[in-house]
């Protein structure tokens, strides 16, 4: 354990505390609050601890606050990945770690996915569960809001279906799946408690022996671009780049499919997006 910093850790909360609207955590907003912000009765209401305590944590007194009373707060000032861990590791503490992948999607990678009206693009999670995406990627995922929520995984599309065997010759097509097992592994050690991660896994070393050959080989590694080739049954062939990128604060991935400027495949996609926007 390191050493706890006190003065640190109580402006830490101080402002964590006035950045906070209760709306934000289910309060109502009330009409004499005279500063921004929530009240400390109301903190230490949320993560179920006396007001007395939080009072002298925020000003820099009191003991040292044990892992449970900072996980409780850490969920009461709505904190990020990055603040939970701040909050542990000014508090003398190591962070936790992640349990899961994070499966929430930020406000603003919502805004970026449908400010692409002419890209194909989808969010996933570091497990590949697709958790958003806009309205040209329909077109090559499907209308995925008619598919239960846990069962949007692009992995299991990838080795769970039955493909002839020459869709496996392409080497970019064996290329893309080596990549995604190698990241899928990456996440796997990250997250050993995540039940769901845990379970995709051994179905798919049940269920296809592609999988269990490239997850026997221990590659790991992040998603790396790649070309696809997809003979659309609408659009006719189309080639891309398949650009995967990083979200670190989320961990999670923006997969978009870039076309070539001036190429058949860019003109096919902007007729899409005409008749999806129009």
């Amino acid at each position: 354990m390191s050493t706890l910093r006190r003065d640190e850790l109580a402006g830490f909360l101080r402002t964590r505390r006035v950045r906070l609207r209760p709306a934000e955590v289910g309060l109502p907003e009330g009409v004499r609050r005279r500063t921004p912000g929530l009240r400390r009765q109301e903190v230490a209401q949320l993560a179920g601890m006396s007001i007395d305590y939080y009072i002298r944590l925020e000003q820099g007194r009191g003991p040292h606050p044990s892992r449970q009373v900072l996980a409780a707060l850490a969920r009461a000032l709505l904190l990020s990945r990055d603040e939970r861990a701040y909050l542990f590791r000014v508090a003398g503490e190591s962070p936790p770690d992640a349990v899961g992948p994070a499966r929430e999607v930020p406000a603003g990678l919502r805004h970026l996915l449908d400010a692409m009206t002419e890209t194909p693009a989808y969010l996933v999670d570091a497990a590949y569960e697709v958790l958003a995406w806009n309205r040209l990627a329909a077109w090559f995922v499907g209308d995925l809001s008619t598919v239960p929520v846990g069962e949007r995984s692009m992995v299991r599309w990838m080795f769970g279906r039955e493909v002839p065997e020459s869709h496996w010759a392409d080497p970019e097509v064996l290329r893309f799946a080596r990549t995604t097992v190698a990241d899928l592994r990456a996440a796997y050690g990250r997250y050993p408690a995540d039940p769901a991660l845990a379970a995709l896994v051994t179905e798919l070393l049940g269920l296809s022996p592609r999988f269990a050959a490239l997850w026997a080989e221990h590659e790991v590694g992040e998603r790396r671009p790649t070309v696809k080739r997809v003979a659309h049954p609408e659009l006719g062939p189309l080639e891309f780049e398949c650009r995967v990128l990083h979200v670190p604060e989320t961990d999670q991935r923006l997969i978009v499919y870039v076309p070539a400027p001036g190429s058949p495949t860019q003109s096919a996609f902007r007729r899409v997006a005409e008749r999806v926007h129009s």
